[in-house]
């Protein structure tokens, strides 16, 4: 039995590869209203002594910069999680609150300044709790905070340099962000302390008026270590026993609180290491500790125990930071992809006759991607599972649940699932934001309504992709007479090549919510579209323009090297616009490992089963895309065969091959590693070795070469239209001011529109 169950996470892991070939699968993806009304998503469901009006449940995420310094939470914080609740959710979940500030070195700036909202600190900051939890409740939703036992060995490793002492986890276990860096054990102590400072935030949160605790217990972080095999490998003391830490923990807090003080706790299924890795796992210096994970049966036994101790529901996925795509799901991941593990659980549960303290169903919430309203209500009409959380549509939409009630679905703007705003953002130095949403993380200085304007305007927006259209539809419900002017026969500029591929189906979600945008605003404000129309100096100066905004987009940086010219090479756009370009090629290099690249690549070996390789010129594929995504697209590349090519150079092109030149030195990166991250370029790790030069060159057969090396800005209309003053007003943006990401292009859009 337990090895039937196991193989369900092992078929789940494999099978997040190709997942978008079953057109029934893909299907799930769809912004579609097919089951409206959604009377199961709708009804309220009872948990311990609070009823929720509803089943969606706004997820946490990082909360990083919505606090003052001293942890306090700050109006951003407020108005942030107020105008989700506006929205219609059901329950709001705080996102992180740690609990171990004196045990951990790592979680805490020195001079004790905080990145994360604090509920332990000193009273100064309830106040800001108090008023979250009121201001939540004004809109009928309920709210649970999320405490954390702590970071552990997920933390930041600078408090070795900053503070001189070392991170902490379960046993002696490598930091994740430098595996050099070791984290040493808690003592049983430290671990009581931590148990105690939970049970009075916990106490604290019932006073300030949150709803309930939710504890964070999956990923790998601190209480995941302390309750997984993987990490906790402790010999001798109260905790060696690995489900002791958790089960305390919830007794001191149900201790605290009563027996009517709603637990929920997340908790991942599996790790799935060894899914991940298979026989790689004991070979890599930075896994090799973890083989022996926590199982699927010992997960379900754990959970039975919680509940006897006092939580009252859960909810369930999978994976850790060294296979961050998983708890972490990206854009190439499919569609409810955790809905099966929910209905493992669920089963199991009923199975054993599961009921909470106070004689209820254990709910179990599913997670990961369920963000299309036919797939959350069919989940739950088919009894897959109680509840629906979803996390980043709430950041994409707020008003997701409203609209979904009403049966607008094709108003609610989708979650393009790139994680750029909502999870690089912070971990790069900003705060939780949107790539598609640029109200996201500054609804405190953003207001819902755009302010009409008192002087109307004549406006040319130049360029219908994603900055030109958000951009004219703003302006135009701001009251200004806009014209967008678009060279092609559609709007949609690189959103149409970028949704091709059958992964990007999110992508192929928001371009088709644009259109319908561009399509109502035209009908009910002064917008016209003129497709096919060249907007030339001429033509714009002819027209009288008061303002005028370009938004013509970049080009494709070309290279200067022998043969580029050669009719088999092609720039990754051109082949995205027509990708019949490909159909006769057995052998493809594609030159440039961002994230073009690779995506392309991913479409040629899985969409066309192509034989693909990706040379790049930097140590590090996909450098500074967010960890998730980068790492699913390596490591199911990496399954489909592609071979990748770091250090490398192109030299020449020929009829039937390439030549390169690679850096072929052992100290050249693992291409393929996934299970540690990139810093980023202002993080210095004192421990990394050098990279060495030892160059070779290298003839690799190629009958198509694709181009994927960068975008530069094409901003001539704009100089032009400057120097030939052809209107009083002129804007440039979007990638023709800085070739980038929908998430500048969408603030810039937004912006400019706001402000004209």
């Amino acid at each position: 039995m337990e090895n039937k169950i196991q193989r369900v996470i092992s078929d789940l892991v494999e099978s997040y590869g190709g997942w978008f070939l079953d057109e029934e699968h893909l299907a799930d993806g769809r912004m579609t209203d097919h089951l409206f009304p959604y009377y199961h998503l709708f009804s309220p469901i009872q948990i311990n002594n609070i009823k929720i009006k509803n089943r969606i449940v706004m997820g946490p995420m990082g909360n990083v910069g919505l606090c003052d310094e001293t942890g306090r939470p700050s109006n951003k914080m407020l108005q942030y999680f107020t105008e989700r609740a506006k929205g219609g959710v059901g329950l709001i979940t705080s996102g992180l609150v740690l609990v171990s500030y004196n045990v951990e070195a790592s979680v805490t700036e020195p001079g004790d300044l905080s990145l994360l909202p604090r509920i332990d600190r000193t009273r100064t900051v309830f106040p800001g709790w108090r008023i979250l939890a009121e201001s939540i409740h004004a809109y009928g939703a309920k709210f649970f905070i999320q405490l954390s036992p702590g970071l552990g060995r997920v933390a930041s490793p600078e408090c070795l340099v900053k503070k001189f002492r070392l991170p902490v986890s379960a046993s002696w276990n490598p930091n994740f962000y430098i595996p050099a860096v070791p984290c040493r054990p808690l003592r049983d102590g430290e671990c009581l302390k931590i148990i105690k400072n939970a049970g009075q935030a916990a106490a604290d949160a019932k006073a300030l008026l949150i709803d309930g605790v939710y504890l964070h217990g999956h990923e790998g972080y601190l209480l995941e270590q302390m309750t997984n095999t993987a990490f906790n490998r402790r010999k001798f003391g109260r905790f060696a026993n690995w489900q002791a830490f958790g089960i305390e923990l919830v007794k001191h807090i149900r201790q605290r609180c009563g027996v009517d003080y709603p637990i929920m706790y997340r908790i991942d299924l599996s790790l799935a290491l060894n899914e991940t890795y298979g026989q790689r796992l004991p070979k890599v210096s930075a896994l090799k500790k973890f083989a022996k994970e926590r199982t699927v049966e010992m997960t379900l036994d754990y959970m039975a125990n919680l509940v006897k101790a006092g939580v009252d529901m859960f909810d369930v996925d999978l994976g850790c930071y060294d296979n961050w795509w998983l708890p972490h799901p990206p854009t190439a991941m499919p569609p409810g992809c955790y809905l099966p593990i929910a209905k493992l659980v669920k089963d199991y549960f009923a199975r054993q006759g599961i009921k909470s303290n106070m004689g209820l169903p254990v709910p179990v919430v599913a997670v990961g991607k369920l963000g299309y309203p036919d797939l959350a209500e069919q989940a739950l009409r088919e009894g897959l599972c109680d509840m629906i959380m979803l996390a980043r549509p709430l950041l994409a939409d707020p008003e997701w649940p409203n609209k979904t009630y009403a049966g607008r679905v094709c108003d609610i703007r989708p979650c393009i699932g790139d994680q750029e705003a909502c999870l690089n953002e912070f971990i790069e130095g900003g705060h939780p934001q949107c790539a598609v949403n640029p109200r996201t993380g500054f609804e405190d200085v953003l207001c819902t309504e755009l302010v009409p304007t008192s002087r109307p305007k004549k406006v040319a927006v130049v360029g219908a992709g994603p900055t030109g259209m958000l951009c004219a539809c703003t302006a135009a419900q701001r009251g200004h007479h806009v014209t967008l002017f678009e060279k092609l026969d559609k709007v949609g500029g690189e959103l149409i090549p970028g949704s091709v591929p059958k992964f990007k189906y999110d992508v192929a979600n928001y371009l088709q919510y644009l259109e319908n945008q561009v399509e109502e605003t035209a009908r009910s404000y002064q917008l016209k579209i003129r497709l096919r129309t060249e907007a030339t100096p001429e033509l714009l100066k002819g027209e009288g323009f008061d303002a005028v905004v370009t938004c013509t987009g970049a080009r494709p940086i070309k290279l200067v090297v022998e043969g580029i010219d050669l009719p088999h090479v092609v720039q990754a756009v051109n082949l995205l616009r027509n990708t019949l370009t490909a159909a006769k090629a057995n052998k493809v290099v594609v030159i440039g490992g961002g994230s073009v690249g690779c995506e392309v690549a991913y479409m040629l070996v899985y969409e066309m089963s192509k034989d693909v390789t990706i040379v790049e010129m930097l140590p590090y594929f996909m450098k500074g895309v967010c960890t998730a995504n980068r790492s699913h697209l390596i490591h199911y590349l990496e399954k489909a065969g592609v071979q990748l090519l770091n250090c490398a150079k192109l030299q020449s092109v020929g009829q039937n091959a390439i030549k390169i030149s690679k850096n072929v030195s052992p100290t050249v990166p693992d291409p393929y590693n996934t299970w540690s991250p990139v810093l980023p370029e202002n993080i210095k790790n004192p421990l990394g070795k050098k990279i060495l030069v030892k160059e070779k060159e290298i003839d690799i057969e190629a009958d198509l070469v694709v181009l994927a090396v960068g975008l530069e800005p094409d901003d001539r209309l704009y100089e032009v239209c400057v120097k030939e003053r052809v209107a009083p007003e002129i804007h440039n943006i979007g990638d023709s001011f800085s070739a980038g990401r929908i998430f500048e292009a969408t603030k810039a859009g937004y912006a400019v529109g706001r402000m004209l």
